[in-house]
């Protein structure tokens, strides 16, 4: 029997996560937006039709608006799936409230798969990735586009720098992410052919580190980590993050930068 895969991220605190966040999400989608928008003029460029489509993390339907924009013809019928019902709420369509990590789509349904901005919160990717290849045509095609590794690094150097300071030691506040050294591999192991790893680094600037924070929380994409700190996070210690996080990297107007790296996967189904 195979051991199963080790659970690092709480998936029902994702949910009540993307829930909480779901009425303002417009107000801090930006991330979101750039990845749809990506994907919208690959798929433009592939001079295909995909008559059936799922958009996986669907949130509040950036990828719908994105084919609408660049690439009109290109999808049929897109079923917008999301693990937030609250997110798929009040807007037309087809829509399913789905998990990535137990997909309720037959075998061989689809001719595209899309996934913006929710593998990297699956306790096992490959799985995922699996689970859509199987759901897939032959011939079908996987675009997933996750946040990578050297995402939000500023604040997790200044966490840890607090928390050794105040506390003599530090632990994980931050949740994990996915090499892009390792992001081509993932889509082999998981049965996709040609696959293509990409990357986009985009760094935000923020009047004080606070603010950013705020973002995170209004995505849903503050920390669902399994294994909880030991010890909470305190005034005290964010307050002497956010001023090391000042000092070390604020520029000359005074504002912070904070780096996001959005990997974005392309694979297709063998066959067709």
């Amino acid at each position: 029997m195979s051991a199963s895969p080790p659970q690092l991220f709480d998936r029902s605190l994702r949910r009540k996560r993307l829930d909480r966040a779901a009425q303002g999400y417009a107000n801090a989608d930006f991330l979101q937006r750039r990845a749809a928008q990506d994907v919208a003029e690959r798929l433009d460029a592939i001079l295909r039709n995909f008559p059936l489509a799922v958009d996986l993390s669907a949130h509040a339907g950036a990828l719908r608006e994105a084919l609408a924009q660049a690439a009109p013809d290109c999808v049929g019928t897109l079923i917008e799936a999301d693990l937030s019902p609250r997110m798929l709420a009040g807007r037309p369509g087809p829509r399913v409230v789905a998990d990535e990590e137990r997909l309720p789509f037959a075998d061989a349904s689809l001719d595209l798969i899309v996934s913006t901005l929710g593998l990297h919160w699956t306790n096992d990717v490959v799985g995922a990735l699996i689970q859509a290849r199987h759901a897939l045509k032959p011939g079908g095609l996987f675009i997933g586009a996750f946040l990578g590794g050297i995402t939000l690094t500023e604040l997790r150097q200044s966490l840890v720098a607090a928390e050794v300071e105040i506390l003599g030691g530090a632990g994980s506040r931050v949740s994990p992410f996915a090499d892009v050294a390792d992001a081509a591999d993932l889509l082999h192991r998981a049965g996709l052919k040609e696959g293509v790893a990409d990357v986009d680094r985009v760094t935000v600037t923020y009047e004080h580190p606070l603010k950013l924070v705020l973002d995170l929380r209004q995505m849903g994409e503050t920390s669902v980590l399994a294994d909880r700190h030991p010890k909470a996070l305190t005034r005290a210690l964010l307050e002497r993050a956010f001023q090391i996080y000042a000092e070390r990297f604020a520029g000359p107007d005074g504002r912070v930068p904070a780096t996001f790296e959005i990997i974005t996967l392309t694979g297709w189904a063998p066959g067709g």
